[in-house]
């Protein structure tokens, strides 16, 4: 890991695993919630039990978490990951009712905390580029 990745990759990968080990255990009406959200803006989660969904996601957030932080995990592909979970977000965001102003991008106040997961997306597409670009310079 290049040291000038390091505030990038620990800060968000423990915030990954923070969020992840939180939902280990989301039963009930959290994990029914939670995934209520994710099918109305992609209903093909509709398949899963919103347990099964919850614990699915968790273990996605701590794998991507632990990936951020290992030194090993190369920037380009733990930068896909991350565009990846944070494309999903913002496709959250966009498709679900309530979170934009009517005929606008710009967040109402419910939706200000989906909005602001924007960043991930070019964190992790930071982390892709710059992991690409720079072993072309090398060579």
């Amino acid at each position: 890991m290049k040291s000038a990745h390091l505030p990038l990759r620990v800060s968000i990968g423990a915030y990954f695993l923070n969020s992840g080990l939180g939902k280990r255990t989301l039963e009930g009406t959290a994990a029914e919630g939670l995934h209520g959200m994710a099918v109305a803006a992609m209903p093909q989660l509709g398949q899963l039990e919103p347990t099964r969904f919850a614990k699915l996601l968790s273990y996605s957030e701590i794998a991507l978490g632990a990936a951020l932080i290992a030194p090993f995990v190369p920037a380009p592909l733990v930068g896909l990951g991350l565009t990846a979970f944070g494309a999903g977000l913002v496709q959250l965001y966009l498709k679900t009712p309530g979170m934009r102003e009517p005929g606008s991008i710009r967040p109402t106040q419910q939706g200000a905390g989906l909005a602001k997961d924007v960043w991930l997306v070019g964190a992790g597409l930071t982390l892709v580029l710059e992991g690409l670009t720079h072993g072309r310079r090398r060579g």
